[in-house]
């Protein structure tokens, strides 16, 4: 029996894209015959993984989990939304989301991290579960957000299960204490920013690029009205501020009564909102579209 070394192991994952641990086992079942071990992996359906890995996958989960003082959210994707439906994908989903709060939002540690009761890492355990359902998965983002003293509540839109959807949020407020009252703030706060959709937490925090993108569009469109230069000068300020009050969360309109302020809610409320995050599962993912009677005749070879 020849022996099992890291390099071989090594060779067997690159060639099938299957984990680790089954690409070991395989080696030990076929006595460390490369060649077996593939017809092995094959065999067991492990090898799979490699070949599906071209494909665009733009459906699956947002997952959040919640700690004291903390809070992680992943995005974990697969080519269909039939997917998202499946137990044991949503588990890991769950699953790696518990683990972003220990191990923290840089997604190669996270993939590194021992995946609980397998013997895998996450990136093998994706992989094995890639293998297992039949389509190309990835564990794209995450985030974590925590306070000192507060809560970071969490918000799922139209929730599968408790803490598996198509939208999550993250909102991070300080206080003196956490409370059922700060609690439920940060939950309503986290409603507010699935539909208004915020891009930036107060105005210094607007991302100076975007802002100078605003201020050309609002000068052409001013000058277009034939205006001074002295009087464009003040319209634009003017529709900056409007900007501001679209895409910065604390100068937003709240979306429970049409009239307040977010800063003035939370204000009366004695905390300090330091942080959100919003993730929409798929987005910025260019997502494949085509003629599905062609794809089925180019697949059997015959003109659509």
């Amino acid at each position: 029996m020849a022996e099992i070394t890291a390099a071989l192991v090594k060779d067997l994952r690159e060639k099938t894209g299957a984990g680790m641990m089954d690409c070991k086992k395989a080696l030990t079942e076929s006595g460390g015959d490369l060649e077996a071990a593939i017809d092995w992996l094959r065999k067991k359906g492990l090898s799979a993984a490699a070949k599906k890995s071209g494909r665009v996958a733009a459906e699956g989960l947002i997952g959040v989990a919640s700690a004291p003082n903390r809070a992680a959210m992943v995005e974990v994707n697969a080519e269909t939304d039939f997917v998202a439906r499946n137990e044991t994908f949503q588990g890991f989903v769950q699953e790696v989301a518990k683990l972003a709060l220990t191990v923290g939002e840089d997604i190669e540690a996270l993939k590194a991290a021992p995946f609980p009761g397998t013997g895998r890492t996450v990136a093998e355990e994706l992989t094995h579960l890639v293998a297992t359902v039949g389509e190309h998965m990835s564990l794209r983002r995450a985030c974590v957000l925590s306070v000192t003293s507060g809560v970071v509540a969490t918000y799922v839109h139209a929730a599968l299960k408790p803490g598996l959807g198509k939208i999550g949020v993250l909102v991070a407020l300080e206080a003196a204490s956490e409370s059922d009252a700060l609690e439920l703030l940060g939950r309503q706060i986290g409603m507010h920013v699935a539909a208004a959709r915020p891009e930036a937490l107060a105005v210094d925090a607007v991302d100076p690029a975007a802002l100078d993108r605003e201020r050309d569009v609002l000068a052409e469109q001013a000058r277009a009205s034939g205006k001074p230069e002295a009087i464009i000068e003040k319209m634009v300020e003017g529709r900056i501020r409007k900007y501001y009050e679209e895409v910065v969360l604390l100068e937003q309109v709240w979306v429970h009564d049409g009239e307040s302020r977010v800063k003035a809610v939370v204000a009366k409320s004695g905390g300090k909102l330091i942080g959100f995050a919003r993730y929409q599962l798929g987005e910025g993912i260019e997502k494949q579209s085509g003629d599905f009677a062609a794809e089925v005749a180019a697949a059997a070879g015959v003109p659509a």
